[in-house]
């Protein structure tokens, strides 16, 4: 998801250095000048922030279906037919999300930092509307997620009370894990929505270099408007009345020497209050660390969240590509294969791919190099996380071996053959590469013409 930040910053900041069309701000000097912002730039993000609310929209969408759906077995299967209001809840949550995505529609609107600081530069330079449009319902999105999470925050919270006295452990704990992947999802969007670090600096530096826009930015962001900050001899008005530190220090400083014992006496109590205070909150963390180290895990004991369920599709998805060599047989020479592979994360601890190589043929030895082309294999594979590093690797594989002109000649499946694979793969970090080393045991390659070798050892890496 990070990548919807990240593209405004690249291609605003790019053309802040890069375009060379500059014009006048109207509310400036006329030695202010500001970069003008092309409109394939500003198309460009209107598309990258649509697509991540459209994104938003879906999850919640998706979240709150199923939480409906639970809640409704639920309830058939405790015999109360009284559904009326639960379902009024939902189609009042499913109508607001539908709307947040139109203009002009009244949607729960979050303060998001990066959308702010852009809105607000778009302003400044008084370009870019339809760009401000989609910020604002992009916010407007976010805002109508973070109802949908408090609301099943809530449903669970009355089920459970409803529920608890009738002994129906397991189908709470459906409800709480629906909860639990809902409040994840929506922690994800609010760290990447939120977090202004390097987005704000960089989209900032459009309209830094004007001696304005410092005052504009504090008069008319959506931060300023929620915190205003009193301009001139006002702001001396509203600071009338208020302590300073100084005044707080000796206000304490009297108490305790008021206090029996003086201060001394008093300083000790407080920091004996204290100690007390951290030793029952390391109790705490330490039991909670014993158990699991979370609230969920005190509801549901046993339960591993897959942390792979939140996240996008493309996220999920990781590439490889890995070598094995064989040597010659006397029918074959020595070749190498070449392949590219493809996986799903279908959890934390398992991989479903496929994969094709290209089979290389480097001659019968080093006194005899002859680089030709000697085949190709479509794979497929499952990796399951057994500890550590350390996963087993299972696949099945179809292997032409033999040299081909053109596709017509793998057309005949016959020719074909067939490898079944199981073995051990180790997955390691050099700095940010990922790499692992294979060794897998084909089982069907005793009875194959010609015979390849059992053992393939395979050395991988990922992009």
């Amino acid at each position: 998801m990070r990548k919807y930040l990240l593209l405004p910053v690249l291609l605003v900041a790019g053309m802040a250095y890069g375009h060379t069309g500059i014009r006048q701000n109207a509310g400036a000097d006329t030695s202010d000048i500001q970069p003008v912002i092309p409109g394939k730039t500003l198309r460009k993000l209107e598309r990258s922030y649509h697509r991540l609310g459209s994104s938003i929209t879906r999850s919640s969408e998706k979240a709150l279906s199923r939480m409906q759906r639970l809640e409704r077995s639920l309830l058939a299967r405790t015999g109360n037919s009284d559904t009326a209001s639960m379902e009024a809840a939902y189609r009042k949550l499913f109508s607001s999300l539908q709307q947040a995505g139109t203009t002009g529609s009244a949607g729960l609107a979050a303060y998001l930092p990066v959308a702010d600081s852009l809105q607000t530069t778009l302003r400044f330079l008084n370009q870019g509307e339809a760009l401000s449009t989609e910020l604002s319902v992009l916010q407007n999105r976010f805002g109508n997620a973070t109802g949908v999470m408090q609301f099943i925050k809530q449903r669970e919270q009355e089920l459970e009370n409803r529920l608890s006295a009738s002994g129906m452990i397991k189908e709470l704990t459906a409800i709480r894990k629906q909860a639990y992947y809902c409040r994840q999802q929506w922690l994800e969007y609010k760290q990447a929505l939120g977090d202004p670090d390097k987005a704000a600096e960089k989209i900032l530096m459009l309209a830094r270099n004007s001696s304005q826009f410092n005052t504009f930015f504090s008069r008319n962001s959506l931060l300023s408007q929620l915190f205003p900050v009193p301009a001139g001899n006002n702001a001396a008005q509203a600071l009338q009345g208020l302590q300073t530190r100084n005044n707080v220090q000796q206000l304490i400083g009297s108490q305790l020497a008021a206090a029996p014992g003086g201060a001394a006496g008093a300083q000790g109590y407080v920091q004996q209050q204290l100690s007390q205070a951290q030793a029952q909150l390391n109790a705490l963390k330490d039991k909670l660390n014993r158990i699991g180290g979370s609230s969920d895990d005190l509801q549901m004991p046993g339960f591993k969240p897959n942390h792979q369920r939140t996240k996008p599709f493309w996220k999920r998805m990781e590439y490889g590509m890995n070598i094995q060599s064989q040597r010659p047989n006397g029918l074959l020479p020595v070749t190498s294969d070449l392949a590219l592979t493809m996986g799903y994360k279908l959890n934390d601890k398992s991989v479903l791919g496929i994969g094709g190589s290209y089979k290389i043929g480097w001659g019968k030895d080093i006194s005899h190099i002859q680089i030709s082309g000697q085949g190709i294999s479509l794979r497929s594979y499952l990796d399951m996380k057994i500890k550590g590093s350390i996963w087993v690797s299972g696949g099945y594989e179809y292997n032409y071996q033999h040299a081909f002109r053109g596709m017509e000649a793998l057309q005949h499946l016959d020719a074909w053959q067939k490898s079944g694979l199981i073995g051990i793969t180790k997955k390691y970090h050099i700095g940010k590469r990922n790499g692992n080393l294979q060794l897998l045991w084909d089982f069907l390659s005793y009875g194959q013409v010609p015979k390849t070798q059992p053992l393939k050892f395979r050395i991988g890496y990922m992009f």
